[in-house]
């Protein structure tokens, strides 16, 4: 499967998708909305072709995601690496349950920016990583693996976005993975993950795992 990453910035996200086996997906196009973006470097450095397409030069957000459309030719998974622009309903449907994004939270809990800001504000003592399917809202698609991180007393939104990011890191390549293989299926809301070696995801399995902060999919990545 061939898979296009979108990127804006550091592309932390990107390199965890470079370092890893990710067969059978393979990455073959890396787009960034930002000249300069440090992720373009990661990239080069790893030999995949990378670009460039800022918004700020196309007259409206339509003019965009049609360069964008055709940038990414035969991309069949698009992954959201740090993407830091919020995507119509016409691009969405160009790749149905094929577009994949990261939030640093235990969604549906605090989505949008500040994540782990939002999680120490309030007081919890679980926060986390969602990888989920992109829909027409901001973090609202269906979920399909979660990680869980301690909230410590001592925690800054820095610290606890770090230790987030190490759990990230160690998602995306596996769910990335997932998808290639076939083994992730979405029904309304409802996502099935099967063990590797199965051709289809059991429908008896549950959604939840036997911790509460715990996605079951993410036992089966």
């Amino acid at each position: 499967m061939n898979v296009g990453v979108l990127v804006s910035g550091r592309g932390t996200n990107l390199q965890a998708l470079l370092d890893a086996d990710l067969s059978p997906a393979v990455i073959t196009k890396v787009i960034s909305n930002r000249p300069g973006a440090a992720a373009l470097a990661r990239a080069e450095a790893a030999g995949v072709p990378a670009q460039v397409i800022d918004h700020k030069g196309f007259a409206d957000r339509a003019a965009f995601e049609d360069a964008l459309l055709v940038a990414l030719g035969d991309v069949e998974l698009v992954v959201l690496a740090g993407f830091m622009r919020v995507l119509t309903p016409r691009f969405i449907d160009a790749f149905p349950l094929r577009i994949v994004n990261t939030h640093p939270a235990l969604l549906p809990a605090f989505p949008g920016n500040d994540a782990a800001a939002q999680a120490i504000a309030h007081g919890v003592k679980l926060a986390g990583v969602t990888v989920h399917f992109v829909d027409a809202g901001v973090d609202t698609g269906p979920i399909i693996a979660q990680r869980a991180v301690p909230v410590l007393v001592d925690d800054t939104a820095d610290t606890l976005h770090h230790r987030i990011q190490v759990e990230e890191h160690r998602l995306l390549p596996r769910v990335v993975t997932a998808l290639a293989a076939g083994r992730i299926t979405c029904e309304g809301r409802r996502v099935r993950v099967a063990p590797a070696g199965l051709a289809a995801p059991p429908r008896e399995q549950s959604s939840q795992g036997p911790h509460p902060a715990q996605n079951f999919a993410d036992e089966l990545l």
